[in-house]
């Protein structure tokens, strides 16, 4: 089996022992994302509606860095402190996702990494 890290300038560079994605035979699995803001590395400014749509960006710049869009995501795993605001995200998370959607799994946590509000965890072919 061969892995490939993704590598882009556009997101905060990880801190630590993992890659932002690795791709691996026709599979590629994004790293948990946060808000960061890419030339910070800090959250955004805001609530989960803002955390949400940074996290769209950074996950659209790992995908257009291994050649994918949002189309070829097939799983999400949303991790969320506060699972009363999981309505904001699924507004926001419909608008950038077309039908058929990426089967999900949303799962309330105590606390994120930074901070954060919301996680993702993405699986694309």
């Amino acid at each position: 089996m061969t892995r490939t890290e993704i590598l882009t300038n556009e997101i905060a560079q990880p801190v630590g022992p993992f890659s932002a994605a690795v791709a691996t035979g026709q599979f590629l699995y994004l790293s948990g994302q946060v808000a960061q803001d890419p030339s910070s590395g800090k959250l955004v400014a805001g609530g989960v509606a803002e955390q949400t749509e940074q996290i769209f960006k950074n996950a659209a710049a790992i995908l257009r860095a291994a050649g994918k869009d949002l189309s070829h995501v097939v799983k999400v795993t949303v991790f969320l402190t506060d699972i009363a605001e999981f309505a904001k995200i699924n507004e926001i998370y419909g608008k950038h996702f077309d039908k058929p959607y990426p089967a999900r799994t949303t799962v309330a946590v105590v606390a994120l990494p930074l901070g954060a509000q919301v996680e993702f965890d993405i699986i694309a072919v």
